[in-house]
């Protein structure tokens, strides 16, 4: 089995509503589809995620094609180290792990193809039946919403609910309590400041917001440098989970040899390939932490790939990250189970067990043609030392 052709579209699928936190702002996902064809029919598909430039992603696909093409699927390491150290791509590894983690799972979705097996047991077989996944709840001011999205999240059978701070203490104070009255005793409350808080404000509200039990607090404080992470560490009851910082595999290996967090919350796109993420995830189960798996924003194909590798995984927490929820499409031919539930079990079908509508991906090619990218950021919140 040989690549003989390579084919990337970049696609713009809407969310239902505004995704918004201290750091994030946005409409909707857009990232590169990556489509991978070889010399005895099969196709292998990938998602390789934007960033905050989708036109960069697809330029660096587009560099690792001559390296690819007519070469193994089988061979993805040796596929990995040509394109990083032989294309000089070493010396801008967060882009190459945005688009490689796309070429990696199209190469696992192939090898899987081939030999007639789910990804799943090419890592290793199964160590459960299903994964559970978080209610990622809006923000903003209105309380009533708020309270109907709890209300709709027990009634779907969600126990993990997520929601952004770092913006306003007094008002997501007010939203943690609406929360738990609505969500009662039993159920998961989770946080994500986004770095926005020195470790002084993080040790004093995340003492205000435990009166309602949080679950784990992500990135309250800044990434870098790690000590304060580790300082916080030691000043907090409430348990942490490191997510900005962990940009690539080094990074991700000094937080656990160093203990910063007891939660790492990452994605293959963080490190590049799933092998990278299964492996780091192993890693830190012998040291005694909790894999979180990360989404930035996510369609369907690399949702099922991530989940792929956690139905493999020796530690993983309750509440894993998904947008499947908000999004108002997707570009596969059957919408993934996390669209309307908390809880995916075994997927059938091989490789990544997952079929693109060719309809859609064109669709909303045109989407993004027309109306760009689903930028993760809004323009019209910067300039703030400027007065309105």
């Amino acid at each position: 089995m040989r690549i003989i052709n390579a084919e990337f579209t970049i696609v713009s699928v809407p969310y239902t509503h505004t995704e918004n936190s201290s750091q994030v702002n946005r409409d909707g996902v857009t990232d590169v589809i990556v489509k991978l064809s070889t010399d005895n029919g099969l196709t292998g598909w990938g998602e390789s995620c934007s960033g905050a430039n989708v036109e960069s992603i697809l330029e660096t696909l587009n560099a690792f094609t001559p390296i690819i093409t007519n070469r193994d699927p089988w061979n993805r390491e040796a596929l990995w180290h040509d394109c990083y150290a032989g294309g000089i791509w070493r010396f801008r590894e967060s882009s190459f792990n945005f688009a490689w983690a796309g070429i990696d799972m199209a190469l696992w979705d192939l090898c899987g193809k081939e030999c007639g097996q789910p990804l799943y047991r090419l890592l290793g077989g199964l160590r459960r039946r299903t994964v559970n996944y978080f209610c990622y709840l809006s923000y903003g001011d209105d309380l009533d919403r708020l309270t109907e999205e709890c209300k709709a999240g027990v009634a779907a059978g969600y126990t993990v609910f997520y929601r952004k701070v770092g913006v306003d203490i007094d008002r997501e104070t007010e939203a943690m309590a609406r929360i738990r009255e609505i969500i009662g005793p039993q159920c998961k409350i989770r946080i994500d400041a986004n770095e926005a808080w020195t470790v002084a404000e993080a040790v004093r509200y995340l003492d205000r917001l435990d009166r309602w039990d949080i679950d784990f607090a992500e990135q309250p404080v800044t990434a870098d440098p790690r000590a304060n992470m580790r300082e916080l560490k030691n000043k907090t009851r409430v348990p942490l989970a490191a997510n900005e910082g962990l940009w690539r595999s080094a990074d991700t290996w000094q937080v656990i040899k160093e203990r910063t967090c007891d939660v790492l919350c990452f994605s293959p796109y963080w490190v590049g390939t799933l092998g990278n993420f299964h492996r780091l995830a192993h890693v830190a189960a012998l040291e005694g932490l909790d894999v979180c798996k990360h989404t930035h924003g996510e369609l369907g194909i690399a949702a099922a790939a991530a989940h792929q590798v956690l139905l493999t995984l020796p530690r993983i927490v309750a509440g894993n990250q998904q947008t499947a929820s908000m999004m108002a499409d997707d570009i596969l031919s059957q919408p993934l189970p996390l669209a309307q539930h908390p809880d995916w079990g075994v997927p059938p079908g091989v490789g990544l067990g997952i079929e693109v509508d060719q309809d859609k991906l064109q669709r909303y090619h045109q989407h993004y043609q027309k109306h760009g990218q689903y930028l993760p950021y809004d323009p019209g919140n910067m300039g703030a030392e400027e007065p309105a």
